[in-house]
């Protein structure tokens, strides 16, 4: 199947967080990628992208949905839920929902859905173990959804993220290669050829880190989110305030403007 109208949904994932287009301050992320590779198969096709970093899976179907589906896309794919899993508030219950509503809203309208769910962080971030049994609950409703609803799932659960080249100074968002991974993962699913080179294993041992390693990302990387979360609950802010997404109409994509054969080491 040819697509011809893609939306991506979510958060700091999709916005592309960690992957900036060589010698840019732009973001490219996952979404881009894959836009990219559909592209190329159609000269019609046409690509909008709604994801803000900070977002809630309750913000994501009221603000992002709607504006989705007024833009009657053959595709659409949301990845959210990394943002409720940390939130002081978290409720499995109330999760469920969401992404329940979420999935059957989108596959009542879209033709070809894409979900998925989130590899467990515990391993690469000491300190917070609890997070674990949050993710699996988030994914066994992403799942059950998707099961519920006939979307695509991409199932990044048991994937190996020990490896911290996939992922930013944070050790949550992606990386260069993991974006690439991600879209793979995608387009596999969508039966559309990409890269091989996108799911080859990245040459040399993975990073491991020792204990001063772990001290400099706690003091670096954790202390000022989690400085930054406080003061939002606070005052009542999230984290995407003032923020918008990068790509909010369906705009045709241009030789060479998301080209992730020319503009990624490795390509062909």
């Amino acid at each position: 199947m040819q697509y011809e109208r893609f939306v991506a949904l979510g958060d700091s994932c999709t916005e592309g967080l960690h992957d900036l287009y060589p010698g840019s301050q732009q973001y490219r992320g996952w979404a881009d990628l894959v836009a990219a590779t559909l592209a190329a198969a159609s000269p019609r096709f046409r690509y909008a992208n709604l994801g803000v970093r900070g977002r809630r899976l309750d913000q994501i179907i009221v603000e992002q949905i709607p504006t989705a589906l007024d833009l009657q896309p053959d595709l659409v794919a949301l990845f959210g839920g990394a943002n409720d899993v940390m939130t002081r508030s978290f409720r499995p219950a109330v999760v469920a929902k969401r992404v329940d509503a979420a999935v059957r809203i989108l596959t009542r309208a879209v033709p070809t859905v894409a979900v998925f769910t989130l590899p467990d962080v515990s391993s690469r971030m000491p300190g917070v173990l609890r997070v674990r049994g949050r993710i699996e609950a988030l994914n066994d409703a992403v799942r059950a959804a998707a099961l519920r609803y006939g979307a695509l799932l991409v199932d990044l659960s048991d994937e190996d993220v020990h490896d911290l080249r996939y992922f930013g100074p944070d050790r949550l968002h992606l990386s260069e290669p993991g974006h690439r991974r991600l879209a793979a993962h995608l387009l596999t699913q969508l039966g559309v050829p990409c890269d091989p080179e996108w799911l080859a294993p990245l040459p040399g041992e993975p990073l491991q880190p020792g204990l001063r390693a772990h001290a400099r990302w706690l003091w670096q990387e954790v202390l000022p989110v989690a400085v930054s979360r406080t003061r939002n609950w606070f005052i009542g802010r999230s984290p995407g305030d003032g923020f918008t997404p990068k790509r909010p109409e369906l705009l045709p994509v241009l030789p060479d403007e998301l080209n992730p054969w020319t503009a990624l080491p490795g390509g062909a």
